[in-house]
């Protein structure tokens, strides 16, 4: 068991590895001492959104209901509240969106043969993709590829019509949204407005400006993202259950470490191979290692975990800790999250931090440019330079601790598929069954980011309360790796669960946590509900379901307009332990209130994780006693043409692709047939 600090004012983020973090002390500034030393708290307006700076007669600082305490222009403080929480929901879906399009270009380069080392390699998924962008999906592979690439790069750029996967979400939401005039057009074009909007003496009613903004996250959850997701899968695989470790403890003495961070997978896929290569082994083996070992840090190594069973060396908060171990030759990174301390604290040590997107440099670091047409070369050049630096290694300042953890991740939609139907009946209809008679309660995800100002283990807390209520959860991001170290991501900890969960996951053999991925990753969460309401039984839209979402540490703009995808498409949301319009009474309670009778979902604020689990199980409960099955149901004995029904889901196009499951067993495929 770790030490406890002995300081209760003390950051709890330096408990995840005190004894790492009390051998850096002295030596640089680490986050978490930061925010131990700093001498005044959040401006109050700043982290309530009433902080008006879109102009040069500010900053105005509003006081809601005071007249001479507007913005000088005479902006109200709900004006400013959804201004500012617009331009957050903008940026979380640039960000999201950018790698999405990255991916895009990476594949457009990879199927038009300008790419090395990388190939299709989920077929299935291609052709599930093409479906949804309109293409005759039995085409040949080759050429259906070049088309889905060019459709791809196409939705970023639309000016007029609809994101091509909106067709993905229930014929009700997508009603909903027409009817409200939120669907979104282009990716590029809603962010872009969303920013018009926001600024100086443009969209000024709270109303109008709120309701944008669920347009611009839409094109997130449902376009940039979920192509992010989709590409990446057919280029590197889609996520199957595998067992891997994470931790600190996953560094390694007798070998080169290599830590990547980041968002991007293609890097890191690269590295992987790379990393095999023999010539690259000899190399490392001259200078005394017995070879590479490549770990993760944050969404990256969620991507490579999921896929390869690469373990994860840490969270967004670990990172700095990472390289105090003095064992890491060089932390890789590309995009977002990235601290610019961790280029403060490598210097203390041996250690290369290396910047490799062109989006992204860092003061004090190396940039070794990252050619996307030739990627293993250019990861080769990556770990001669972490190669040259194992001789460097102190090992008087080497300390790795001993704390690792066992984990089952790999949970993508079409595995869970497979998991509750089988190779030829791949269905919810199981997991709807569950939630009908009770075994189950709900489904929660926690997702989002680990933050050094929540002074408690929020995400593993609120796991552990809602599994022992029979609620399944599903976790990606910062939260996947926070609730792994506590053991909650394997068979094992099924445990842990009532009585009536344990038994539904003893039977299917999964954890009562599923790891689904990184952030971008929420979009296949979206893909499982919408597949619930397909399945029948819960309602025929999103916000019928027995089903929530929550953000408890929540710190990157990137969770903003997550969550307020998820809102906008029918699933209430818990964000905490603050939210980002607080101090406008009127916006926030647009938010909590009439978000709800527009879209059928809230959002919802919470302050620690007793809270969220108490406000979740309510609403869990309340959607359960809206859809009848409140109350225990008696045993019906089905006749032939209730089980027939069974096997005839509204469903998407999933079933029409063939069998599911591991790709390298043979089995005819089924007669495809449009939907």
């Amino acid at each position: 068991m770790e030490p406890r600090l002995k300081a209760k004012n003390e950051c709890s983020k330096c408990m995840i590895n005190q004894d790492v973090f009390e051998r850096i002390q002295g030596k640089v500034l680490t986050a978490p001492e930061r925010v131990n030393k700093r001498g005044t708290k959040p401006c109050l307006f700043g982290k309530g959104g009433t902080c008006c700076h879109v102009c040069n007669m500010g900053p105005c600082q509003i006081v809601e209901g005071v007249e001479e305490l507007r913005g000088i222009c005479g902006a109200t403080a709900a004006t400013v509240a959804a201004r500012n929480f617009g331009r957050m929901v903008a940026a979380g879906t640039s960000a999201h969106s950018d790698h999405g399009r990255g991916i895009a270009e990476v594949f457009y380069h990879t199927v038009h043969g300008e790419t090395e080392d990388f190939e299709i390699k989920d077929e299935k998924k291609l052709r599930m993709v093409a479906y949804y962008f309109g293409l005759d999906y039995k085409k040949p592979v080759k050429e259906l590829a070049k088309e889905v690439a060019v459709n791809a790069l196409e939705e970023f750029g639309k000016q007029h019509g609809e994101l091509a996967f909106i067709k993905r979400a229930p014929e009700k939401r997508q009603q909903r949204w027409r009817e409200l005039g939120v669907v979104p057009r282009g990716v590029d074009r809603e962010v872009v407005e969303m920013l018009h909007r926001t600024t100086v003496g443009v969209d000024q009613d709270y109303r109008s400006l709120l309701k944008a903004s669920v347009r611009c996250a839409l094109a997130d959850g449902w376009g940039g993202s979920m192509l992010a997701t989709e590409l990446q899968d057919i280029l590197f695989g889609t996520p199957q259950p595998l067992r891997a470790v994470v931790n600190l403890g996953v560094l390694k003495e007798d070998m080169v470490n290599v830590t990547v961070h980041g968002h991007e997978p293609e890097v890191a896929e690269a590295l992987a191979i790379a990393a095999q290569d023999p010539e690259i082994i000899k190399e490392a083996e001259k200078v005394g290692a017995k070879g590479i070992n490549l770990a993760g840090i944050c969404c990256t190594g969620n991507e490579v975990l999921m896929r390869r069973g690469i373990p994860i060396a840490g969270s967004f908060v670990q990172q700095e800790l990472a390289l105090a171990t003095g064992a890491v030759e060089a932390m890789v990174v590309d995009v977002q999250c990235i601290m610019q301390n961790v280029a403060t604290v490598a210097s203390a040590y041996h250690t290369a931090v290396i910047t490799v997107s062109d989006k992204a440099e860092i003061e004090g670091a190396m940039h070794i440019p990252f050619d996307h047409k030739h990627p293993v070369e250019s990861a080769k050049k990556v770990l001669r330079e972490a190669i040259s630096r194992f001789p460097k290694r102190d090992k008087n300042l080497v300390y790795i601790p001993p704390n690792k953890m066992d984990v089952v991740a790999g949970f993508s939609h079409e595995t869970i598929l497979y998991i509750l139907g089988g190779r030829f009946r791949a269905s919810y209809k199981p997991l709807n069954e569950n939630i009908i008679n009770g075994r189950i309660l709900g489904v929660a995800a926690i997702v989002g980011c680990d933050n050094f100002r929540v002074f408690e283990k929020t995400h593993a807390e609120l796991a552990k309360e809602l599994i022992a209520n029979n609620i399944l959860v599903v976790v990606t991001g910062c939260a996947a790796t926070s609730i792994a170290r506590e053991g909650l991501l394997s068979p094992e900890a099924a445990s842990l669960a009532g009585d009536s969960l344990r038994e539904v996951l003893e039977a299917v053999g999964c954890p009562p946590v599923l790891h689904m991925g990184s952030c971008v990753d929420n979009s296949r969460i979206l893909i499982a509900l919408t597949e619930m309401v397909n399945a029948g039984g819960l309602g025929e839209d999103l916000d019928d379901l027995p089903a929530i979402g929550c953000a408890p540490e929540w710190m990157s703009e990137k969770a903003v307009a997550i969550g307020n995808y998820f809102v906008g498409s029918g699933a209430c949301v818990v964000f905490g332990p603050n939210f980002p319009t607080e101090k406008s009474q009127i916006a926030t309670d647009y938010l909590f209130h009439e978000f709800y009778h527009i879209f059928g979902a809230p959002w919802v604020v919470a302050r620690n994780a007793s809270e969220f689990a108490n406000i979740m199980i309510d609403k869990i409960k309340e959607k359960r006693k809206n859809l009848g099955i409140d109350k225990p149901k008696p045993r019906v004995l089905f006749d032939m043409a209730m089980r027939r029904a069974l096997e005839a889901p509204k469903i998407s196009p999933f079933h029409g692709l063939g069998c599911f499951g591991p790709t390298h067993l043979k089995v005819e495929e089924e007669e495809q047939t449009a939907q």
